[in-house]
């Protein structure tokens, strides 16, 4: 079977693609800082990011960086017309207030009923970076993941049940990956879609687990 994984950018535009008009959303810190990129001109989404700026825009030009001007992953970013900076906590009032319609963040495992696992792995030596994960993952409306399906060592990170520790339990609606976009569900995993050449049935072999269409 051949197929082609996503690129760290296609999956980026996978995600910006389901980002509704009107939204309020967060960007965790890795490969979801990457969907700012490429939310279309013509949506108005507000972006959001836990060190206290609302309205960010696509990352600045070469050689039009500032530093002053950073997301939560210390990279330089833009502000939109009418964006805004403000105190850490502040910004931590509208996640755990409820003001976000969506946050996207990384993980190292998600279960297959919504469980996210994305601060530690438990092993020894690793350093354990919760961050705002968990105030995201419980205060968002949504919360969805995007991350490789699989680890360097061909590991699923969708399992059964998480065997990290976790950030958050049943949080998670959707995951968006490399492979395939899925849903979690009380049930199970729903797929929405799969990277051309990619089955259904191949897809559960990777990973290990039932999938409904």
């Amino acid at each position: 079977m051949s197929y082609t994984r996503r690129s760290k950018d296609e999956l980026a535009a996978r995600v910006a693609q389901d980002i509704p008009e009107g939204a309020t959303v967060n960007l965790g810190i890795g490969q979801p800082t990457l969907v700012a990129n490429h939310i279309p001109a013509s949506r108005e989404v507000l972006l959001h990011s836990e060190n206290g700026i609302l309205g960010m825009g696509p990352a600045p030009a070469k050689g039009q960086e500032d530093y002053d001007l950073i997301n939560a992953g210390k990279q330089p970013v833009t502000l939109l017309p009418g964006g805004a900076f403000f105190h850490h906590a502040d910004s931590f009032a509208m996640m755990r207030g409820g003001h976000l319609d969506i946050c996207v963040l990384g993980a190292f495992q998600v279960s297959a009923t919504g469980d996210l696992a994305n601060w530690h792995t438990g092993e020894a030596g690793a350093i354990p970076a919760v961050g705002g994960a968990m105030d995201l993952a419980i205060g968002a409306k949504q919360t969805w993941v995007m991350m490789d399906l699989l680890t360097k060592q061909g590991q699923s990170k969708l399992v059964q049940a998480c065997s990290y520790p976790l950030t958050g339990i049943g949080c998670v609606k959707r995951v968006y990956t490399d492979l395939a976009t899925l849903a979690c569900t009380p049930q199970g995993l729903v797929v929405i879609d799969l990277v051309d050449g990619l089955s259904l049935q191949a897809l559960s072999d990777l990973m290990g687990l039932p999938l409904s269409p």
